[in-house]
């Protein structure tokens, strides 16, 4: 299993925008959730064992963050084309068998993967109410196979310090998965 580490985007970068759909071909944005105290935009993908090893996980955070005024949104940017298992039809599928309560978007041309320097599934980015970059890094130290907790603590502590009104620590390790599958040619 090929081990991909985030490229941590530098803090204080403006959220870039996008306009994806979802499973269901619903378009969404950041404009969607104007207000929110926080934004988590995380990309991730059905077949990575990286993102499976979390993903009840990110259910649980995605629950937790909506409660909260934290809007969340997924993004799948591999190319399912040559990974069927990351078609939109199996993510409706993943979105459902999971219980994911935040929209599950489709970057099929791959351009806001590229916007945010995305690298691996799963990546994480947290951006305070003004949309500035205060987190990207692990959702936590678990790994496949290291017997470490699934628990959420790195990301979820950024999130409880930014609605805290406390900095977030710039001290952040990058998050490790597989790589996002980008289209040739």
């Amino acid at each position: 299993m090929a081990q991909t580490p985030s490229n941590m985007l530098p803090l204080g970068t403006i959220a870039p925008a996008f306009v994806l759909p979802d499973v269901d071909g619903k378009m969404h944005s950041l404009d969607d959730a104007a207000g929110s105290r926080g934004y988590l935009v995380m990309f991730i993908c059905n077949h990575c064992p990286f993102v499976m090893h979390v993903a009840d996980e990110l259910a649980r955070l995605g629950k937790d963050c909506k409660t909260r005024n934290v809007a969340v949104f997924a993004i799948n940017s591999n190319d399912f084309e040559n990974y069927p298992a990351d078609s939109p039809a199996k993510m409706k599928d993943e979105k459902a068998r999971r219980g994911y309560t935040f929209p599950y978007l489709v970057d099929e041309d791959q351009s806001v993967a590229r916007a945010y320097n995305a690298a691996c599934t799963p990546d994480f980015y947290l951006f305070d109410g003004d949309r500035k970059l205060v987190y990207r890094g692990q959702l936590d130290g678990s790994r496949p196979g290291n017997n470490v907790a699934v628990d959420g603590s790195d990301l979820r502590g950024a999130i409880d310090a930014l609605l805290a009104g406390e900095p977030v620590s710039d001290e952040q390790i990058p998050s490790i998965g597989c790589n996002i599958k980008w289209r040739q040619g």
